[in-house]
């Protein structure tokens, strides 16, 4: 059997992988479809100010969540949690479709961000358990293609539903979606897991969740809701950092750490989280801003300005298609340290854009940062999530997905917090193009300044290739990809 035959469609993992390509279009529509409808929904619930949170709260209900399931899927299997997933996101995309103000939206879109916190950490983990790394340097360019379509059809149907229907579209559209990604999972994916008796780390979940609402919720409306020297300010921070004192204290002794301690202690872990932080700072930077700042500053139509970042969302996985060839050749981090730099490349590139706006100049600065991501994000977490065995696979990749989610959630917070900051001082309100254009300059120069950042983690990853990472004892627990007739 070939290569090519082994991994693709008609192979006996083919169900499996479409059940999983199905489950993370969920999640990548998703990503693109709502940022074009921001303005529509503004207008017809209000709350500029607020629309932030549409954002943080779904990316801050996921991040907390994904340490959970990931530890579930290590000890009850990966099926269940998925299943569960899905159905907190089909529930919590109903709720959003009938949301009546931008308060009802903001906690709906918690429920989603649940629901998120399941499915994507858990798909890739399974592509972990039935592919090699190797394998998967081919079997990423058909889970990109899930990205790349969603990249066009995400921001198509976003501005068209914002602009000819009601934006309420956006999230009703993910019923079907749910549907049948969840039957296909049933009909594919069966697994063997040993049924043992596991302690949940109820205790270090709660407190971790705790915390990092605390902390966001400081970053979010210090300056804005209260003063940074406020006691709510201090309050929330001097909380949320003892939190995480205590969750430290905690993990140390679970019998069953939520999030453990050992993660912290290997080097190719701890680099590729921290690249995955920066990526996720960097993607809601660009996401969360981009269409209002074309749509204020250039007159496009939420059209257009969804077409402009879903050249960011299709550079992505354009690149990330092709990173496997490159990583098998020269390594991963040689990949991600010139993904870093193609990056870092388009920031500056969207910054001087800033200055003179423009659909088109703006969509390809995007461009150039998707396919900087791309070669980023996929090869490092195939590294770490290839050096550990299937008992740890699931934490490991958890602990992955987790940084880019908080990334993005405080990334998110803070440019909220800038953004929100130069309009208050410019004294032109929220609804100035002047101030709605200075205020989006200023944000992705707080994007140039994440990337730059994310570069030392790159030089700090270990130069490991394919055959240093590679970790697959005969003892995994074996996973049945045959699907039923």
């Amino acid at each position: 059997m070939t290569e090519q035959s082994a991994v693709g469609f008609r192979s006996d993992r083919g169900p499996v992988l479409v059940a999983v390509m199905l489950a993370t279009g969920l999640i990548a529509i998703d990503a693109t479809i709502l940022a074009t409808a921001v303005p529509s929904i503004v207008a017809d619930l209000g709350g500029f100010t607020q629309f932030p949170w549409l954002f943080s709260i779904y990316l801050l209900a996921q991040a907390v969540s994904v340490p959970v399931y990931s530890k579930l899927a290590d000890t009850i299997g990966r099926k269940p949690i998925m299943l569960i997933g899905i159905g907190l996101f089909l529930v919590g995309s109903i709720l959003c479709g009938f949301a009546w103000d931008m308060t009802s939206l903001i906690v709906f879109r918690a429920l989603q961000g649940l629901g998120a916190g399941a499915v994507l950490p858990v798909s890739i983990t399974i592509t972990g358990d039935i592919y090699t790394v190797r394998e998967r340097a081919r079997v990423q360019g058909y889970i990109a293609s899930v990205w790349a379509a969603s990249s066009v059809i995400g921001p198509t149907l976003g501005g068209l539903f914002a602009e000819f229907a009601s934006w309420r579209w956006i999230f009703f559209v993910n019923i079907p979606l749910c549907i049948i990604a969840a039957w296909m999972l049933l009909r594919a994916y069966h697994e063997s897991v040993g049924r043992e008796k596991h302690r949940i780390d109820i205790a270090g979940a709660s407190v971790l969740s705790v915390a990092l609402t605390l902390l966001i919720l400081a970053v979010l409306e210090g300056g804005q809701a209260w003063a940074w020297l406020s006691w709510q300010s201090v309050g929330a921070f001097a909380v949320g950092g003892l939190l995480l004192v205590a969750f430290v204290l905690i993990e140390r002794r679970a019998a069953e750490p939520v999030l453990p301690l050992w993660l912290f202690s290997r080097r190719l872990i701890v680099t590729t989280s921290l690249i995955s932080l920066g990526v996720g700072a960097v993607l809601i930077g660009l996401t969360s801003y981009v269409p209002t700042f074309l749509e204020v500053t250039a007159g496009a139509s939420p059209l257009m300005s969804g077409l402009a970042v879903a050249a960011l969302t299709l550079g992505w996985p354009i690149a990330a298609a092709q990173s496997g060839r490159l990583y098998l050749r020269i390594g991963f981090q040689r990949t991600a340290l010139i993904g870093l730099a193609i990056t870092v490349l388009g920031s500056a590139a969207l910054l001087v854009s800033s200055f003179t706006p423009s659909v088109v100049a703006t969509a390809i600065a995007c461009f150039i940062v998707g396919l900087g991501l791309g070669l980023v994000a996929s090869p490092t977490l195939i590294a770490a999530q290839s050096s550990v065995a299937w008992t740890e696979r699931g934490v490991v990749t958890g602990a992955n997905m987790f940084l880019r989610s908080m990334g993005s959630a405080v990334g998110v917070a803070i440019f909220g917090a800038v953004a929100n900051g130069v309009i208050v001082r410019s004294g032109l309100g929220e609804h100035s193009p002047v101030a709605i254009q200075a205020a989006s300059t200023a944000v992705f120069v707080a994007v140039l300044v994440a990337a730059f950042v994310t570069i030392a983690g790159g030089i700090a990853m270990p130069r490991a290739d394919v055959d240093d990472v590679e970790h697959r004892p005969a003892e995994e627990p074996a996973a049945e990809t045959v699907a039923e007739a």
